[in-house]
Formats: structure tokens, sequence, C-alpha cells
């Protein structure tokens, strides 16, 4: 079972709907995929998506991140001490957590494959389903109301909505949407850092009966911001540009907490075997756990289900990262059945190259 070929390659993924945030538009995203293969002839996929904006990585410093510590690292290794491997990928390549997430979630893939069932069995199920929310970006009351309906449509009853660019448009837009949907649907909103203190206060107080929480209200550094708001808006509020790594999750364990909700990326931290650290560390704390994603492939979609599924203190799912993919490399993966995710029971991942 020792790991014989490694295979590194970048796909650029075309959206098939554009959208903005607070400070981008996106209409495509670069992935990088690992492939390892054993002596056995049972192989492994990982996949990254970098986002220089939140980690500070580019696609490029991921790719000779992984070029020059993949060999060194695996090649003539035990897949069985993927826990040792892990470490010293870890500490190799700290800067490129997107490059390591897609060498973690490779390696773990090879390891439930080898053995023979889901990985969520191997690291310990605690969830069959959960529903996962669905994002709408920023844009026009009628476009998004028009999305809404789309998404409604397709059984999702979880919508997420972008916000940050102003405030009182963002009310509009989110007593709208309750106004319409009523409990058909619950609303989360992701400002991606962009209110200041008192526009979050305003927002808060203005749409805290039609939501369910806001993610990353402040700049990311801002935790004494977030520190000075009342109980029950920072429980109601959840990490994400605040929370990378787990380092950076201690500092949000300081009382008062900042946030009661950590939202736990892949591509942040650097792939499931952190991403479940920081889970442990949240558990112990009473955090609410989410697990998001970035414009990903069904790959790295997939590993941060089962690993979501491993930890007990999940209560929500942003993983709609793939569903917008123009196109992409593997199929399978996961089920999703009207919003809700349910992992497959192929093993490994449960992902099939195309």
């Amino acid at each position: 079972m020792k790991i014989k070929k490694i295979t590194i390659w970048k796909e650029n993924l075309a959206l098939t709907r554009p959208y903005t945030i607070a400070y981008e538009r996106i209409d495509s995203v670069e992935n990088l995929f690992v492939l390892l293969e054993d002596d056995n002839g049972n192989v492994g996929i990982g996949a990254g998506s970098p986002a220089e904006g939140v980690t500070g990585e580019s696609i490029m410093t991921c790719e000779k991140a992984l070029n020059e510590q993949l060999e060194p690292v695996l090649k003539g290794q035990d897949v069985m001490y993927h826990r040792a491997l892990l470490q010293k990928l870890n500490e190799a390549m700290t800067d490129t957590p997107a490059a390591l997430a897609a060498a973690d979630i490779a390696l773990h893939d090879l390891l439930a494959t080898t053995i023979g069932v889901p990985l969520v069995d191997i690291l310990g199920r605690v969830h069959d389903r959960l529903q996962t929310s669905i994002t709408i970006g920023i844009k026009s009351i009628e476009e998004m109301l028009m999305e809404a309906r789309e998404y409604q449509e397709q059984g999702f009853t979880i919508l997420k909505i972008k916000t940050g660019l102003d405030v009182e448009e963002d009310i509009e837009r989110v007593m709208r949407l309750k106004e319409i949907f009523k409990t058909a649907m619950r609303i989360r909103v992701d400002a991606n850092q962009g209110y200041t203190l008192s526009e979050y206060k305003r927002f808060f107080d203005a749409t805290k009966d039609a939501l369910e929480f806001v993610e990353q209200p402040l700049t990311a550094l801002d935790l004494d911001g977030m520190r000075s708001l009342p109980e029950h808006m920072r429980r109601l509020s959840a990490a994400d540009e605040s929370l990378l790594s787990p380092k950076t999750a201690l500092n949000c364990l300081f009382e008062p907490y900042p946030f009661g909700i950590f939202n736990i990326k892949l591509m942040k931290c650097g792939g499931i075997g952190p991403g479940l650290e920081i889970a442990d560390m949240a558990c112990h704390a009473g955090i609410d756990l989410m697990w998001g994603c970035m414009d990903e492939s069904i790959v790295s979609i997939a590993g941060a289900l089962h690993a979501a599924f491993a930890s007990r203190a999940t209560r929500f799912l942003d993983l709609d990262g793939s569903l917008d993919l123009a196109k992409d490399l593997v199929t399978g993966g996961f089920i999703l059945d009207n919003g809700w995710l349910i992992t497959t029971e192929q093993p490994g991942l449960g992902v099939k190259r195309i």
C-alpha cells in the first residue's frame, strides 16, 4: 500500500452563473488536482481551490508547493501512516493551505479506498444527512427573487445571500425575501467583511427576525469589534475570514467569544485533518459548526461533507460550491436530494473520474 505515483495538474472551471460578492466578481475558478496511486492500483484524488484574497496564496504558489513537496514526502510511503505524512506536509506547506488541502483530501481518499469503506466511516460518522444552503450573489432585488424561486423549485429551503456593499439595500433585499417566502425559506447572510460596526448593528436590528445568522460581518482582524457586541448578536454571527486554521481558531476562543458559529473551509485550514482539529476545539467550546466552501470540484466538496458528518458540533452546511460548475472532472461524491446532502456508499470519497 505504498504510494508509487503522484500526478498534479490544474483546471480552469467555468461557472454557469457568475456572481458578485462584497469585494469581487467571479465567473470562473482554477482548481488544482492531485492523484495518488499505490502499488496495488488503488487511487485517491484531491482538489484545491485557492482564495488569494483570503489566504494570500495564488494558483501558481500552490502548484509550485505541490510539485516541490509531494514527491519527497509521499513517494514510497505507506498510506496507513497518513497522519504522520500529513504532519510533514503541514510543516512544509503552511503558506499554501489550498495546496495542502488537495494533498490531504487525496491521501484520505486513498486511505479509505484502500480499506474499502466510505471515508466518513473511518473518521467516525455522526450524521447521515444535512441540508445545505444555496448561495445568491449581490444583484438586483428582481434578479435575486427570480433566482430564489428557481432554487425553491429545485427543492432548496435555505438561502445564503451575499451582502456588504450597501447596508440599506441589504436590509431591503432580506426583508423582501422574508415577505415573499415567509417560513418556506430560511435566510442566511454573508457580508464578506463588508460592514462597519455601526452598519452591522443597523443591519442586525432591522433583519434579526428574518435571519438564521450572519457570516463575517466585520473585517477579519476586528475581533475586538465583534467582542463589543451583545451576546445575542455574537451568538448569531459566524466566523469565516477570521477563521483560517487551528491556530487562528484559538484567537476566536478567548472569552467573550466573538462568534457563536465557525465556518470551516478545507481550503482555508489545509484539509480534512486540520478541519477536524478546529471542529474538536469548537465542540469543546460549545460553538456550532458550519462547513463551507469556495467554488470547488465535487472532489473537495465531498471531502468537506465527509468531515462535516464526522463532527458532533456540525449544525449547518454551505456546500454548494460545485453546483454551478459548467464542467467537473468527476461524478458522484454525494447525493443531493431536495437540498439535503448525503454521502454515497462507495469507498473513499465516492467520486468517479469522467
